[in-house]
């Protein structure tokens, strides 16, 4: 199997507003994703993920180190490629939705396609298997405020999908979803992955992270462990990261 993502010596380092401290937020991060791979990134509040993720989704530059997705690195592209590059390769997720109410779930789910310059003819025929896949079909003339959440969560998820990106990101997707909407929720996440689609996840829930194939541990700004899945369940898988979390938040060595 191919990497689709090599992160090699990363490290970000945040100055205050009067250049008085700095924070370095990540140290010394190395790990690669391979094509059609499922990783959750786990660790506490304030050790790093999110700047990771910031990083990963080139909304921020490295102060140094690499990153390159397929191949192309993130960070010696220009300001004004930025935004194309991450609609062409990218999918996103939210913690929020990031849905708007003034368009119907359709319009949300076309939106990057729109940007893109993209022909109606070829805008529906992604839009229509994909809303068939995902159980959205009978919801695309309604608004984002007349849908649940968990139905919200999967128009984002359409539409961070219909691009076709090399990666999805996931932020916290379960973050707002009651317990029922988060089970269909992952079981869309693990359909999705095992039709071949690469998923990167950050989240704080072992539940969620306990569906991927591999959780890789950020502590203080570096990566402290990681678990394969292997030939454990979704319980078994869900024990050893918590297992491990407890490790984390106690300060103990794996």
């Amino acid at each position: 199997m191919s990497s689709i993502l090599e992160v090699s010596g990363l490290r970000k380092v945040y100055t205050t507003r009067f250049g008085a401290v700095q924070v370095e937020a990540l140290k010394n991060v190395n790990f690669s994703v391979e094509q059609g791979e499922y990783l959750a990134i786990m660790g506490e509040s304030g050790s790093g993920k999110t700047t990771l993720l910031n990083l990963l989704a080139a909304l921020d530059k490295p102060t140094s180190g690499s990153i390159l997705l397929d191949g192309q690195p993130l960070d010696r592209l220009k300001e004004s490629e930025i935004a194309s590059f991450r609609r062409d390769n990218l999918g996103f997720v939210f913690q929020e939705f990031n849905l708007l109410d003034t368009f119907s779930v359709e319009d949300n789910i076309l939106l990057p396609l729109v940007l893109a310059g993209l022909s109606y003819r070829e805008m529906r025929s992604r839009l229509e298997p994909l809303a068939e896949s995902l159980g959205l079909t009978p919801l695309l003339k309604k608004f984002p405020y007349e849908i649940s959440g968990g139905q919200k969560q999967r128009a984002a998820v359409a539409r961070a999908l219909i691009t076709q990106p090399k990666l999805l990101l996931a932020d916290e997707p379960t973050g707002a979803l009651d317990s029922n909407s988060t089970d269909e929720l992952l079981r869309l996440f693990s359909a999705i992955n095992r039709a071949g689609q690469t998923v990167l996840m950050v989240t704080h829930s072992v539940k969620a992270a306990s569906h991927a194939t591999r959780v890789l541990f950020i502590r203080d700004g570096e990566v402290f462990h990681q678990l394969y899945r292997g030939e454990s369940s979704t319980e078994q898988f869900y024990q050893k990261i918590s297992d491990t979390l407890t490790l984390l938040a106690t300060g103990g060595e794996v």
